[in-house]
């Protein structure tokens, strides 16, 4: 299968660099697979699974908080807001993270809070079926 160059960043690091045979993410408008001759594109990111699949087959899942797709003929770059790679996410953090949004929400008090809660809601919710898309592939 023909392969292009992936590079994912975020400011603290860079998550990603090499060959690629594969790469989906979630898109503003939805889920995005990209192909070696993919036309180019731009995009923003929504939370969720960053799914690569190296030039020799092997997938590799990282959590994107958001950010910039960026198609071009030989490369594909990945900016992102935050991301971690999903073997390294806590999964009771993040369930205790989602448990506390809930509770935000039930005793929210202002539309700041509310969007807060949704905000913190939203990105849990992303980071656990990041999770399990990493342990259903492997």
């Amino acid at each position: 299968m023909a392969t292009f160059k992936c590079r994912v960043v975020s400011a603290r690091e860079e998550l990603y660099a090499g060959d690629i045979s594969l790469l989906i993410a979630n898109g503003h408008d939805g889920e995005v697979g990209i192909l070696a001759g993919h036309t180019p594109l731009i995009t923003l990111l929504k939370p969720g699974a960053l799914r690569i699949k190296n030039a020799e087959g092997a997938e590799e899942v990282i959590y994107v908080s958001g950010g910039v797709l960026e198609v071009q003929p030989n490369v594909v770059t990945v900016l992102a807001d935050s991301a971690e790679r999903a073997h390294d996410l806590d999964e009771a953090k993040i369930a205790e993270a989602r448990r506390a949004a809930e509770q935000m929400l039930a005793n929210q008090s202002s539309t700041v809070q509310t969007n807060a809660a949704l905000a913190a809601l939203a990105e849990s919710v992303a980071q656990l079926q990041t999770i399990q898309k990493y342990k259903n592939r492997a």
